[in-house]
């Protein structure tokens, strides 16, 4: 029984440990990459807080090392995703009924666990299954991870608080009541904490999930599970499938509970998704909130004012970590034609000196590319490239997946403002230049708003006022989050909340409150203290 309002530990954004040489948690995380490197482990489904395996054994590889196995996951079938939703369904009341503090204290202690002892090993299992260098690890699976817990906590304190006025004789409240059903999780590959949030941030509202990871990141997913179930998560909340997702979605979206979704993929699976939904919406109890956020073709512009070092740096990180492997990753660049020659000298400089291949060796800049069909698509793309007269690349543009799946950094300059590799989202190390006359500056951004369906991340490198007003002011629906001299990635919790608009999703802000506010139904209470005993109002009398 709760008797006191609660002021919850205030959030602060988690240090991004450096991994210096000689440092404690560079010797940590290459135990850690040792140890699990030697194990061959059985990733199972978890229903209702309980293991389930299956006969049907699917193998996990190092995208940079295809001849090593981690493990193996247990593909699931339609039965175990009613089992699912059975379980999620049946600890939906003692959840929703848990005092928001004791939902808040697992988070916070989660947070506090995978910041100490899960540290290094999510680290490690993020960087051997998704192929990312261990400061991308860290970022993501760590840093960003525990923001997310712990600020979202901030955020349902601030949301409870918000409560109407009382008129004379009246105590009007606000409660915030979880959806009514189950929610659905459909997460990425590319994010550990995007896949963690996606579950956490409805069930701290109350709500209990159903999860389907991208396969390629179930073996981080399994250690995720095992987190929350160290932070003391009840059984049920979260429950972990392996399951196609046409199959799948056969059984869910089919479910008259079925209460909302939460999803970060491709623009073509969310509306599939989001017109099954549509076809179905007769069968639900309630109208499902529906969340997205589905990639991106983000850009960099830059002005004839900017600081030609400072774009070609941004270009190099905002292009190439996690090679290219982001929904906010700058894949086209405008660069005005008087500094282009700089900025081209010193990014082709960058390209130089990067180093590409296995993550285990925390000299190379650059890894492997998820699975063979992202390295399909990518190698396409530059093969395309290569044959085409108005377009040339100018760095990179090899490809090998002997090994694993390498794709060079690679840069594309075309005379062409509407270039394949300038409209399509490519999901990869590729960078497309377009370079423009000082004079077209506004008609550029003209082009920028209007070369691509998405609207997620952009940037403006200028150090003339004018010109940086101009661009925020064309580019105001080209993205959800808008970069002043900035590479367009790396969007920090509580500090930069993110999302898009237009193909890019439903721009409901993952770590802002926004996000939150999808996964309750408000309910007001009015209580009057002392009721009218006499229908007939003032104006009734006779005189």
């Amino acid at each position: 029984m709760s008797n006191a309002i609660f002021q919850v530990p205030v959030p602060k954004n988690e240090k991004v440990l450096s991994y210096a040489p000689n440092s404690p948690e560079k010797k940590a995380v290459k135990a850690a990459l040792k140890a699990m490197k030697k194990e061959v482990i059985d990733v199972p489904m978890v229903i209702n807080g309980k293991k389930v395996t299956t006969k049907n054994k699917i193998s996990i590889h190092p995208p940079h090392e295809l001849k090593h196995t981690l493990g193996h996951f247990n593909q699931g079938t339609k039965k175990h995703v009613q089992s699912a939703i059975d379980a999620a369904l049946a600890a939906k009341k003692d959840w929703a009924n848990m005092p928001w503090q004791d939902r808040a204290a697992i988070f916070l202690r989660a947070a506090d666990l995978l910041a100490g002892p899960f540290r290094a090993r999510m680290n490690a299992a993020t960087m051997l299954a998704q192929s990312k260098n261990v400061f991308q690890a860290e970022i993501d699976a760590v840093a960003e991870l525990c923001d997310f817990f712990r600020f979202n906590v901030q955020y349902i304190t601030e949301m409870y608080s918000q409560q109407p006025i009382s008129a004379d004789g009246i105590w009007n409240r606000l409660e915030y009541r979880p959806l009514e059903g189950f929610i659905f999780a459909i997460t990425p590959f590319n994010f550990t904490s995007i896949a963690a949030n996606l579950c956490a941030a409805p069930a701290m509202m109350g709500n209990t999930v159903v999860w389907k990871p991208a396969d390629s990141q179930i073996y981080s997913a399994n250690l995720l599970m095992e987190l929350f179930e160290a932070a003391g998560l009840p059984p049920g909340v979260i429950n972990l499938v392996f399951v196609d997702g046409p199959e799948a979605g056969e059984v869910i979206f089919e479910h008259p509970e079925f209460a909302g979704l939460h999803f970060t993929g491709s623009t073509k699976v969310f509306q599939t998704l989001w017109k099954t939904i549509g076809n179905n919406i007769s069968k639900y109890k309630s109208y499902p909130r529906i969340v997205g956020e589905t990639g991106g073709k983000d850009f960099v512009v830059a002005h004839g004012s900017a600081d030609a070092k400072q774009v070609a740096t941004a270009l190099s990180r905002g292009a190439f970590e996690f090679q290219g492997q982001k929904c906010s990753a700058a894949s086209r660049a405008y660069i005005a034609k008087s500094i282009w020659k700089d900025v081209k000298k010193y990014l082709l400089a960058d390209l130089k000196s990067f180093k590409m291949g296995n993550p285990e060796d925390f000299t190379n800049f650059i890894n492997a590319v998820i699975d063979e069909r992202s390295f399909d698509k990518i190698s396409g793309y530059i093969a395309d490239t290569k044959k085409d007269k108005d377009a040339k690349i100018i760095a990179g543009g090899k490809c090998d997946k002997k090994k694993g799946y390498f794709v060079e950094p690679t840069v594309i300059e075309t005379s062409n403002p509407s270039y394949r590799t300038l409209c399509e989202e490519i999901f990869g190390p590729v960078l497309t230049i377009f370079v423009f006359d000082d004079d077209n500056y506004e008609k550029t951004l003209t082009l920028v708003d209007e070369t691509s369906p998405y609207a997620l991340t952009g940037a403006i490198f200028s150090n003339d006022r004018y010109a940086t007003l101009k661009a925020n002011e064309l580019l105001k629906q080209a993205a959800g989050n808008f970069y002043i001299n900035d590479k367009p990635t790396g969007a920090v919790v509580g500090q930069q909340p993110f999302g898009g608009a237009r193909a890019s999703g439903t721009n409901d802000k993952a770590g802002s409150i926004l996000n939150l506010y999808r996964w309750v139904s408000p309910r007001t209470i009015k209580e009057n203290f002392n009721p009218p005993t006499d229908y007939r109002y003032p104006f009734l009398g006779s005189k």
